[in-house]
């Protein structure tokens, strides 16, 4: 597929330590690369303008699924046909974009491509293991359609996708309510095996939050749905 037609988005929050890298790895395939820095207190938009992203600044931390609305919002004027999301702590490897690249441009049905990490063999600590296998499970039953690694945030989304699709969520389930939405709208959801790279880092995510802001935000959607009808 013609990468002049693929964007590249990248939300980051104190990332200064490995946004650089990423950046300068991923334009070697893709060259077009946005990174919404979300309100970090470090170099990180320093780092990711040096090796070549533009960048999108949030003054304060509004939350993982804000910047990626920024950055959606960004992307269509001008308009791409695919947008491939990235962490920017160097956790998704970029000699796997190839494989999201063939995908998209193959499987011509697919709107949404998620990567499937191998989780078994890996030291992950299992109440992780546990959690992502769990909610890919209920995600998958809420969907219609199974989605095997739900929680991975690298995915390629054809932007006609996100096109009328107003998030309400503002943190980590935006990645959830994005597939469920468009599982909704008829939407097939692929997968494709990915590279598992798991060093220890210390997640973002807090548990009781975030499980409230999910809950919340699948409130939301049901009223949402509810006052279409």
């Amino acid at each position: 597929m013609n990468t002049e037609k693929i964007v590249v988005l990248i939300p980051a929050h104190n990332e200064e330590k490995a946004i650089g890298k990423l950046i300068s790895q991923v334009k070697k395939i893709i060259p077009l690369v946005y990174v919404v820095d979300d309100g970090s207190t470090d170099n990180t938009a320093i780092m990711a303008e040096q090796n070549g992203a533009i960048v999108i600044r949030h003054q304060q931390c509004m939350g993982k699924g804000a910047a990626l609305k920024t950055g959606f919002n960004r992307i269509q004027n001008p308009p791409f046909e695919v947008v491939i999301t990235m962490d920017g702590d160097g956790q998704h490897s970029v000699s796997d974009l190839p494989v999201f690249l063939d995908a998209i441009g193959k499987k011509k049905k697919a709107g949404i491509v998620v990567g499937k990490r191998t989780i078994k063999g890996t030291n992950m600590p299992f109440i992780r293991r546990l959690t992502n296998l769990s909610m890919s499970i209920l995600i998958s039953i809420l969907a219609l359609q199974w989605i095997p690694d739900s929680q991975n945030g690298f995915r390629a989304i054809r932007t006609n996708v996100l096109k009328g699709m107003p998030l309400v969520s503002c943190h980590f389930e935006t990645e959830t309510e994005i597939l469920l939405r468009a599982s909704w709208k008829g939407v097939k959801i692929a997968s494709v095996p990915v590279s598992t790279i798991y060093n220890n880092e210390k997640s973002k995510i807090k548990p009781t939050k975030d499980t409230i802001n999910f809950f919340s935000m699948l409130l939301k959607l049901c009223f949402f749905v509810w006052k279409k009808k």
